[in-house]
C-alpha cells in the first residue's frame, strides 16, 4: 500500500513518512512493519503493513478534500449538542477516534466556538489542541503550504 518516501496519515498520531518497511520478530511470527516518522514531533511509529489499513492507515488527503474541510470549518451548525459535558466530551472522543477529517473537523470547530462562550475544560482544551493538531499537517501537505499559513486560515474562519 505504502512505499518508502510517501506520506500518511496515522489516525492517533497525524501525518508521518514512511521512512522504511522493516521485518521484525513479533511473537515468533516475522511481520512487516512500516515505520512512520512523525512530522509533528519526529517520534517514530511502527504500523504492521497487514493490518495497516485496519488501524486506519491511509494517505494524505487530495485538495479537492481539503477545500471541503475547510468549508466543514465554515458550517454553523454544531456536531455535538448533548448535555452534560463529559457526554458531549464522550461522543467529540469517538470523532476524534474515528480518523475521518471531516469528523475531526466537527471537533475542532465546535471546540473553538465553544471557547468563546467559556473557559474551556482541560479535557476540552485536550480536544481542541488534538484536533488542531491532526489536521494542520494534513491540510497544509494537501495545499502545499506551510502549517502556519493553515492555522492562521483556520483561525480567520473560527472567529469570523
Amino acid at each position: 500500500m505504502f512505499k518508502v518516501g510517501d506520506m500518511s496519515v496515522h489516525p492517533k498520531h497525524g501525518v508521518g513518512e514512511v521512512v522504511a518497511i522493516e521485518q521484525k520478530d513479533l511473537g515468533g511470527k516475522n511481520s512487516s512493519l512500516y515505520v512512520l516518522r512523525l512530522l509533528d514531533n519526529g517520534m517514530k511509529v511502527l504500523v504492521p503493513t497487514e493490518s495497516a489499513e485496519r488501524v486506519g492507515l491511509r494517505p494524505v488527503m487530495q485538495q479537492v478534500e481539503a477545500q471541503r474541510i475547510l468549508d466543514i470549518l465554515r458550517t454553523p451548525e454544531v456536531a455535538v449538542d448533548v448535555q452534560p459535558w463529559n457526554r458531549r466530551i464522550r461522543a467529540y472522543t469517538e470523532m476524534l477516534k474515528s480518523g475521518l477529517p471531516s469528523e475531526i473537523a466537527k471537533v475542532l470547530r465546535d471546540m473553538y466556538r465553544l471557547k468563546f462562550d467559556k473557559d474551556l475544560s482541560f479535557g476540552e482544551r485536550r480536544l481542541l489542541d488534538q484536533a488542531r493538531g491532526l489536521l494542520v499537517q494534513e491540510l497544509a501537505l494537501a495545499n502545499n503550504v506551510k502549517p502556519d499559513s493553515i492555522e492562521t486560515e483556520i483561525k480567520q474562519i473560527l472567529t469570523t
